[in-house]
């Protein structure tokens, strides 16, 4: 029999309980909750305060770019060129503080220098019409070989007069027991 427009189709109603199991999160979280258990049980150090200060501490700079990501994917566009181009703000940075200067100075070139390729990248996508995966892909690669170009291809590990406040801010300090990263 078919239905006509004035006859209500039937809509089933699913209880809570019914759409919570049906949900693909609500089983991930119980998957983690489970694998958090058997680790804790299996291996002495990985229900320890120190495993979590590190995981907490290695999983907020991954957390702030997959926010400032989840940003430009609700818009409709997409960055392939992240990555690349923390990694050229983070080798200006280090480049900049190995030459001896602050890590004030440090962290205003390295903003300037992601700020810069931000701009140059939202006007040939905003002003002049180019696809935004074209442009980031373009600049995965520049920012990429830019950022082995001002390490000379090595790495740098002394970050002149403020090496210790430097690491310090990146997480090797605790307040209150949690990773300076995490109150940041």
């Amino acid at each position: 029999m078919a239905l006509t427009i004035d006859q209500p189709i039937e809509h089933k109603q699913q209880s809570l309980a019914a759409r919570v199991f049906a949900s693909q999160t609500f089983w991930v979280v119980i998957a983690v909750i489970l694998a958090c258990v058997f680790l804790s049980f299996a291996t002495d150090a990985f229900a320890t305060s120190k495993n979590l200060y590190n995981i907490t501490r290695n999983i907020t700079f991954v957390a702030i770019i997959a926010l400032g990501m989840t940003f430009v994917i609700i818009t409709g566009g997409i960055d392939l060129s992240v990555g690349s181009v923390l990694c050229l703000s983070s080798m200006v940075l280090a480049v900049t503080m190995h030459a001896g200067y602050s890590i004030e100075v440090g962290i205003l070139a390295s903003i300037a220098t992601a700020l810069a390729i931000g701009a140059f990248n939202g006007v040939l996508i905003a002003y002049l019409g180019f696809p935004p995966f074209v442009v980031t892909l373009g600049m995965l690669s520049i920012a990429r070989s830019l950022a082995m170009v001002a390490s000379n291809n090595t790495v740098v590990f002394q970050f002149g007069p403020d090496h210790a406040k430097l690491l310090s801010l990146g997480g090797g300090a605790w307040v209150f027991g949690i990773a300076n990263p995490v109150l940041y």
